[in-house]
C-alpha cells in the first residue's frame, strides 16, 4: 500500500481540527488511521481502491471522532454520547435502546444489558481475537447508522442461534457500491417502495417475514407454529424474497436507479426498515398467532409453543 499523500492528511487533518477542535490528534497520528481504516475497507474490497477515491469518499468528522474514541480521548466520548441519528433525531443511545426494545420485547432486563455490553465493546473487544467495534469502522459510511446496525445484526445472529454469547460479527454488511451520498432521496425511495410492497403480503406472508426475516426463527419453527411443512416455508420464503425484489426494483428503476448491486443495497437496507416495521413487532405477530390457536412466547427465537 502506497503512502498516504501529504496533501491530502493535511488537508483533511486542518479541516478536522477546525471542525472538531476539542478532539486533538496530531497530524502523524492522522496518517496512521489513515492507513489503517483505508487497509480495513480494502480487505472488503474486490478491487484496488486509491487513495484519491477513499479520501474523496470519507464522511471525515465521522471517522475523526472514531479515531479520536479509539485514543480514548474524553471529548470524543462525549461527543459520541451526544451524537444524534436518524429522522427523529434521538440521541445515539436512545436508537440503540429503542432496537433492544425490539428485539427484546417485554424484556427489560435483557434490553439494559444489550445495550451495555454492545458500549462497552467499542474500544475493548471481549475477544482477543477480534478487532472493537470502533477499530472497525472504515469511514466510508456515516458512524451512527453503521453503530446502529451492528449492534442490531449483532443481537439478531444471537437470537437467531439461541447463544447469549455469540461473538461479534467482523462488520455489519460487505461493502457495496451505493449511491453517492447525495442521492440522500434514495433511502426514502426504498422505504417508500417497501411498505408499498408490505401493504400487499397475506396474513401469512407477513408471519413467515417477521418470523424468518425479522426474528431469524429456523425453518423448521415456523414450520411448527404455522402447522406447515419446513419445506413449504423454505418454498414461500423463496418467493417472498423475489417478489420483494421485483417489486421494489422496479419502483426503484422507474425511479432513475442507475447503480449496480440493486439486489444488495434492497436486500440490506430491508434489514433495518422490518426492524421498524410495526407490522412485524412482536405483538403484531403474537396477534396473528392467535387467531390460529398459537401462543407465541416471549423471548421470540429462543422459545415458542403451541397454545
Amino acid at each position: 500500500m502506497t503512502d498516504a499523500p501529504d496533501a491530502g492528511v493535511a488537508l483533511l487533518y486542518h479541516f478536522c481540527r477546525m471542525q472538531l477542535p476539542a478532539i486533538v490528534l496530531t497530524r502523524e497520528r492522522v496518517r496512521e488511521h489513515l492507513h489503517r481504516t483505508l487497509a480495513q475497507f480494502q480487505a472488503k474490497t474486490p478491487q484496488p481502491v486509491a487513495w484519491s477515491a477513499y479520501l474523496a469518499s470519507l464522511y471525515s468528522l465521522d471517522w475523526y471522532l472514531c479515531c479520536g474514541c479509539l485514543q480514548n480521548l474524553p471529548q470524543a466520548w462525549e461527543m459520541l454520547f451526544a451524537m444524534r441519528t436518524g429522522r427523529s433525531d434521538c440521541l445515539l443511545l436512545d436508537a440503540l435502546r429503542a432496537r433492544a426494545i425490539r428485539l427484546y420485547p417485554r424484556d427489560e432486563e435483557k434490553q439494559e444489558s444489550a445495550v451495555t455490553e454492545f458500549w462497552s465493546q467499542l474500544i475493548v473487544s471481549k475477544n482477543a481475537e477480534t478487532l472493537p467495534i470502533m477499530a472497525r469502522y472504515d469511514g466510508q459510511r456515516p458512524l451512527a447508522p453503521w453503530l446502529i446496525r451492528v449492534f442490531q445484526n449483532w443481537h439478531i445472529s444471537i437470537l437467531r442461534s439461541g447463544s447469549p454469547t455469540q461473538s461479534m460479527p467482523e462488520d455489519d454488511t460487505i461493502a457495496l457500491p451505493m449511491p453517492g451520498r447525495g442521492e440522500t432521496r434514495w433511502h426514502e425511495a426504498f422505504c417508500e417502495a417497501a411498505r408499498d410492497w408490505l401493504a400487499t403480503l397475506s396474513e401469512q406472508e407477513l408471519l413467515i417475514l417477521g418470523l424468518r426475516w425479522r426474528y431469524r426463527l429456523s425453518q423448521r419453527e415456523v414450520g411448527h407454529l404455522l402447522k406447515v411443512h419446513e419445506g413449504t416455508i423454505s418454498r414461500q420464503t423463496d418467493r417472498l424474497r423475489d417478489r420483494c425484489l421485483e417489486s421494489i426494483s422496479k419502483n426503484l428503476t422507474d425511479a432513475g436507479w442507475a447503480g449496480e448491486n440493486l439486489a444488495e443495497y434492497i436486500l440490506t437496507e430491508m434489514g433495518g426498515l422490518l426492524v421498524d416495521e410495526p407490522k412485524l413487532s412482536f405483538l403484531a405477530l403474537r396477534t396473528l398467532l392467535a387467531t390460529r390457536g398459537v401462543t407465541l412466547e416471549v423471548g421470540i427465537g429462543q422459545s415458542v409453543a403451541d397454545s
